[in-house]
């Protein structure tokens, strides 16, 4: 697990977002600042190869650069936050999308759509959800990666926010994954929310509510 610095500038940003009465436009301003730190996180754990290059100057500079394809996929509906964001950094990326519920009477992650890359499996893969809280449907997604061919450990799991027990069962059933958050939360409660939390992360973001809280 790879927890972005807790600065006193990411306590303050948090800060906005989780207040219960800040405006959809201060939540979209200052939750992209975050995701923004947070997908430069989850890119630099991919694998870089030696390159060098002839500066203005004449002079060799000595650099890096990805050693291996990589790809994004977002879990629609609120993965898809991240998406634009994603875009500004790397513009050419490839773009695969998985979309996930849970069933309302047995609680289980079902697939109801997936469209990846063909050449999936011979990428690295920045897996996009903004809440990790019972880590339900973030495994369930690592497994629709894995069943498309996707090694274990080229999976990098970018999530806003995780709770402890969501890190414990990623850390748990898929080890070699590697996981991004800029906050771990106190706990979940007995409804499987997060605590002190940040609400429904794609409602608020999407404009379709004003908060609630995410199982």
């Amino acid at each position: 697990m790879h927890l972005l610095p807790q600065t006193d500038q990411l306590r303050a940003i948090h800060t906005v977002i989780r207040d219960r009465n800040c405006s959809r436009e201060d939540f979209v301003l200052y939750s992209r600042r975050v995701m923004r730190l947070l997908l430069e996180a989850g890119l630099d754990l991919l694998p870089f190869t030696k390159k060098d290059v002839t500066t203005p100057v004449g002079a060799t500079y000595q650099g890096l650069a990805f050693a291996s394809k990589i790809c994004a996929v977002p879990v629609i509906r609120a993965g898809e936050a991240m998406e634009s964001e994603l875009r500004d950094i790397h513009p050419g990326i490839r773009i695969g999308k998985i979309l996930i519920q849970r069933d309302k009477e047995t609680k289980l992650p079902h697939l109801y759509y997936k469209h990846l890359p063909a050449d999936i499996a011979q990428r690295h893969v920045l897996l996009l959800e903004p809440m990790l809280a019972t880590a339900g449907s973030a495994l369930a997604a690592i497994d629709v990666l894995l069943d498309a061919g996707v090694r274990e450990e080229n999976i990098v799991l970018t999530t806003f926010i995780s709770s402890p027990e969501g890190l414990d069962r990623v850390a748990s059933e898929r080890p070699r994954v590697k996981v991004v958050t800029s906050a771990v939360e106190d706990r979940l409660n007995e409804h499987a929310f997060m605590i002190p939390g940040i609400g429904d992360f794609g409602d608020r973001f999407f404009g379709t509510a004003d908060s609630g809280a995410t199982p």
